[in-house]
């Protein structure tokens, strides 16, 4: 990786960049000197020069700071390629949902994306946040949302180098200004787009049964099922799980049960922030009540018999990014534990968290648990990349581990819930998962200018 270094406008000069004297004398040494300069999209021709006061710092003209549109002095990394030098990456954070409160110009997400800037900012890249909206196609130029310790200010930059996308949820994903914008940046700019769109889990789970190493980690699963299947399966599991198969956040999820010694059948639900458990004579009026408009677009997912702490089933979150050097790595597991009367471990539903070192402390839990995870995690994020088009720089899991220690995938998110950064302890794993998506974009940037072959690894 390049030395990050300031960056600093120079008033007292036209035309020039001033570099560290050992970077010039390679240049002097190759007899071959650069003689363009770029930010983002943007280029103008420079001479370049040994710093004047012979310091490890860059120095731009005031007139080329204003052609390439940089927005403040900050520390950054040097790209060469050719007769091109390129400043930054310049980084731009894709997303929606941006409103006129100059506190809080992204609702209440500000805070979120405030603290994925000043991450952006200690990698040694210029950050902004921008959506579909604020592009200029004409000029090539974004009116773009930059923070810093004296808070948010707008800025007009260039296409970015990078675009890490952000966008909310499915439906601000779906809308047609977004797909158009991601076509026309890829294709006209070339600029590499990370983690686009959202994880169908049917399609997801269809890819990943096609490799024989994480098959292993599947659980039954049957898109639109018939209720023969149904029944099929709560013979051979005693309860199953049915979900939307494009849904998140463990909305719309209902657990059917049929314990062996019972002719009851059972349906766990969530209702207006309850819990609700009803009873039903038979799997057929069971269905027609659930169900009246019938199961086209769910997924029926075999139940599994989870390891429990205090009557109470377990899963984990595990967050997975590439990093620097665009492999994966484990950045974040918790354990999450369900509420009482709860089908879900989610937090909207009363769940709690636990760090693997408490579930050590407090309930005995192996310390092997967080290897067979990491292991387990890194296995899949490798599979979807393989699978999945576009380049994915995170991923979040939901993986549930039985008594025997079997591990099986619920749910793989593109852009995972946040909700386990609340515990105290998990403080450092929440920045991580910050600051390696800016890593990896800044890897993506390098890679892109430099022209290497980027491909997953």
């Amino acid at each position: 990786m390049n030395t990050i270094l300031p960056l600093k406008k120079d008033i007292n000069s036209q035309g020039n960049f001033y570099v560290p004297p050992t970077k010039f004398k390679e240049w002097v040494d190759q007899v071959s000197f650069p003689n363009q300069l770029c930010f983002g999209s943007r280029r103008s021709f420079c001479t370049v020069s040994p710093h004047p006061s012979n310091k490890e710092e860059y120095l731009i003209s005031e007139d080329l700071w204003k052609i390439l549109g940089v927005p403040e002095e900050m520390s950054v990394h040097l790209f060469e390629k050719g007769n091109s030098l390129h400043i930054g990456p310049l980084v731009g954070i894709f997303t929606a949902g941006f409103t006129k409160d100059s506190m809080r110009p992204i609702g209440e997400r500000s805070m979120y994306f405030a603290k994925l800037l000043s991450a952006t900012s200690k990698c040694g890249a210029f950050g902004f946040a921008f959506g579909a909206h604020h592009i200029d196609w004409k000029t090539g130029s974004i009116k773009g949302l930059m923070y810093n310790k004296r808070g948010w200010y707008r800025v007009t930059v260039p296409i970015p180098d990078v675009v890490y996308d952000r966008l909310p949820n499915r439906s601000s994903a779906s809308i047609e200004q977004v797909s158009t914008t991601m076509e026309k940046l890829q294709s006209q700019y070339f600029t590499p787009w990370f983690n686009p769109g959202f994880f169908d889990k049917w399609t997801m789970f269809e890819k990943l049964r096609e490799d024989s190493i994480v098959k292993q980690y599947l659980p039954e699963t049957v898109l639109s099922p018939k209720s023969a299947i149904i029944s099929r399966m709560l013979k051979d599991y005693e309860q199953i799980f049915i979900k939307p198969a494009n849904g998140s956040l463990g909305l719309g999820i209902q657990q059917i049960l049929k314990p062996a010694d019972e002719k009851y059948y059972y349906c766990r639900f969530r209702t207006d922030k309850e819990n609700r458990l009803r009873r039903y004579t038979s799997l057929a009026r069971l269905l027609k009540t659930q169900y009246p408009n019938g199961m086209n677009g769910l997924i029926a997912q075999q139940g599994i018999d989870l390891h429990r702490i205090n009557q109470r089933s377990m899963d984990y979150r595990v967050h997975t990014n590439k990093n620097k050097d665009g492999k994966w790595e484990v950045s974040a597991i918790a354990a999450k534990i369900a509420g009482a009367g709860s089908l879900t471990t989610h937090m909207a539903s009363n769940g709690t968290v636990k760090t693997i070192g408490e579930l050590t402390s407090e309930f005995g839990i192996k310390k092997q648990v967080e290897t067979d995870l990491m292991e387990a995690s890194l296995q899949l994020s490798r599979s979807i990349d393989k699978r999945v088009s576009g380049f994915i720089g995170e991923i979040g899991f939901d993986l549930g581990i039985t008594k025997e220690g079997d591990i099986y995938l619920f749910e793989a998110n593109s852009k995972p819930g946040r909700g386990i950064f609340a515990h105290p302890r998990l403080k450092a794993e929440e920045a991580k998962t910050r600051t390696l998506p800016m890593e990896y974009a800044i890897f993506l940037a390098r890679s892109a200018i430099e022209k290497q072959l980027v491909t997953p690894v």
